[in-house]
């Protein structure tokens, strides 16, 4: 059965954050629009683009507002093109509570303190969605979470989050092609 899926990608636009660790779903989100040959252009307060994926439309949205303000282009997408909860939205952040490169997938539950999920939370009015997270890390100083979120990783951590990426878009289209249960299986269960 055919169905519309939605596919979110967070980070900051512009290019003082590009390669950054909070930047990963962007990461993730650009290498999945090369795989499905998504052209992506500006609307919706973010870049999107469509793609068939199997018998799924999928849309890759982008959002340009801002990570704490992610929820705006979601919602706004959400208005015009209505996707079903949980498996018809898919949000692909970074994650400071897993190491460097780990990917898993998590349906609904908590929001672990990262401020794009709550915006989208927040302007969705649900936290019943999927989330594909990717291993950043974190600071041994606690009090150094944001700088160390807004920076660009050491070398040795670099390799681990462009091995992330290609991890990330396999997770992604096994959710969209097996569904988040059987994906999280596959998933979750990897060492990396």
């Amino acid at each position: 059965m055919s169905k519309t899926v939605l596919v979110v990608g967070l980070g900051n636009p512009g290019s003082r954050y590009r390669g950054t660790r909070h930047n990963m779903g962007f990461a993730v989100a650009d290498a999945l629009a090369s795989d499905l040959g998504i052209l992506l252009s500006r609307r919706h307060q973010g870049l999107t683009g469509t793609a068939r994926l199997g018998e799924q439309t999928v849309h890759l949205l982008l959002p340009q507002t801002f990570m704490n303000h992610s929820g705006l282009a979601v919602a706004e997408f959400v208005r015009y093109s209505p996707v079903e909860y949980p498996d018809g939205l898919i949000v692909i952040h970074d994650e400071l509570d897993l190491e460097p490169g780990v990917v898993r997938i998590k349906l609904g539950g908590g929001l672990a303190g990262h401020n794009g999920l709550k915006s989208i939370a927040h302007l969705i009015g649900t936290q019943n969605f999927v989330r594909v997270r990717v291993g950043i890390g974190r600071p041994t100083d606690q009090s150094a979470v944001v700088d160390f979120v807004l920076a660009r990783p050491k070398p040795e951590d670099r390799v681990e989050l462009d091995l992330a990426v290609q991890r990330g878009v396999d997770a992604v289209r096994d959710v969209i092609e097996l569904g988040p249960e059987r994906a999280m299986t596959q998933h979750n269960q990897r060492a990396r």
